[in-house]
C-alpha cells in the first residue's frame, strides 16, 4: 500500500519562488528611490546647519560671512558622505553647494542675501 507522503511539489515550490521574484521587483526600486531621498534630506538638513554657523560667524567677526566651510571650523561639520562648497560670498551674501557620494546625479544649492530662494534649499538634478 502507498504511503501518504507529505509536504510540498515541484510545481508548489516553483510558484512561490515566482512570487517572490515579482514581489521583489517591485520592491527593489522603490527602496532605491527611498534612499536617494534620504542622501537629499541629509544634504538638506547639512546646508541649513550651515545657514546657523554661518550667523553665528557673522556676529563674531564684524558682520562678515565666511568664505569657506573649514573657516567655520568646530561650529559645522557636514554629514558623512556629504561635501559642502562654499561659493558666491559677498559682503552680504553666499552660497553654498551640497553633494552626497550615493547621490552623483542630485545637487542641493542654498543662497542667503538674495531674494530668490534665501535661506531655502533646492536640490536638482545633475545632467
Amino acid at each position: 500500500m502507498l504511503s501518504k507522503r507529505k509536504g510540498f511539489t515541484l510545481i508548489e515550490l516553483l510558484i512561490v519562488v515566482v512570487i517572490i521574484g515579482i514581489l521583489a521587483a517591485i520592491a527593489i526600486p522603490k527602496f532605491s528611490t527611498t534612499k536617494e531621498k534620504a542622501y537629499v534630506a541629509s544634504m538638506q538638513s547639512d546646508l541649513r546647519n550651515m545657514v546657523t554657523a554661518q550667523e553665528a560667524y557673522f556676529a563674531d567677526h564684524t558682520s562678515n560671512y565666511s568664505a569657506s566651510v573649514a573657516d567655520l571650523g568646530t561650529s559645522y561639520k557636514a554629514s558623512t558622505g556629504v561635501t559642502v562648497v562654499m561659493s558666491a560670498v559677498g559682503v552680504n551674501t553666499w552660497t553654498a553647494t551640497a553633494t552626497h557620494t550615493n547621490a552623483p546625479n542630485k545637487t542641493c544649492t542654498i543662497t542667503i542675501g538674495t531674494a530668490t530662494n534665501s535661506g531655502e534649499p533646492v536640490c536638482t538634478d545633475v545632467p
